[in-house]
């Protein structure tokens, strides 16, 4: 029994992948990685990201200076089609992994 649920994940992983807003993902993503403009603002966009959660992890909060570069940031990210396609694709597949997240740990709830 113990080795189902691990062939049942491994089917689950598959299936994620065949997902048609996987692949739209996947494809933003590439698209990105082949436009130097593009691939410059994510890689800013990261950065930005891996900062600010060390912040919160450390129990601070963006100072001024770094809210108006992360407002800066999210309107060259908004005007940039490759990147607001990108987002708009990981938000559509969003739907699937909360749903399925809410699903799989449904029954640790119950142990609570």
């Amino acid at each position: 029994m113990s080795q189902e649920i691990y062939d049942h994940a491994n089917h689950l992983e598959r299936a994620l992948r065949s997902l048609p807003e996987f692949k739209q993902v996947e494809a933003a993503k590439e698209a990105i990685a082949q436009n130097a403009e593009a691939d410059a603002l994510f890689s800013d966009f990261v950065a930005m990201q891996e900062k600010i959660q060390g912040l919160m992890q450390s129990g601070q909060t963006p100072s001024a200076d770094e809210q108006a570069e992360i407002q800066e940031l999210s309107q060259k990210i908004e005007g940039n089609t490759l990147l607001k396609a990108y987002f708009d694709a990981q938000q559509h597949l969003s739907v699937y992994i909360t749903d399925i997240e809410r699903i799989v740990f449904a029954p640790l709830k119950d142990l609570v």
